[in-house]
């Protein structure tokens, strides 16, 4: 398997998955298409979950996304607490801006619809 790695543009994020357990989606998400842009991700993340490191961790950096992207960021977290079993480590940061109560507050109601405690980090 090889790492997954795709430059950021003006609506589409980086991500950087790494097959070793890191992975970072950073920038804005607001691609007219997500289905075209986020399906070999979600491809990507679901053939990790068959051999996934020890420990996985996840840092979401956006500082907008849509509510199309919003759907399968939350498909790639949800492929994620759902295969990775108890001996397995899973860690998702979640950043957002100092006053972005919109980013921060979506991180929150990802968290409880996955039942998965998220850490919140909060960038000045």
């Amino acid at each position: 398997m090889k790492n997954l790695l795709i430059k950021a543009g003006a609506k589409t994020p980086g991500i950087d998955f790494n097959e070793n357990g890191g992975f970072v989606v950073k920038g804005r998400s607001i691609h007219e298409d997500p289905d075209e842009f986020y399906n070999p991700v979600v491809a990507w993340v679901k053939e990790y979950c068959k051999s996934p490191a020890e420990s996985t961790i996840v840092d979401i950096e956006l500082e907008y996304f849509n509510s199309g992207s919003a759907k399968f960021i939350l498909i790639i977290l949800q492929v994620l607490t759902t295969h990775l079993h108890d001996d397995r480590e899973l860690t998702i940061n979640w950043y957002y801006e100092e006053g972005d109560d919109d980013i921060l507050e979506r991180g929150q109601y990802f968290s409880s619809l996955l039942n998965k405690n998220f850490i919140f980090i909060r960038e000045r």
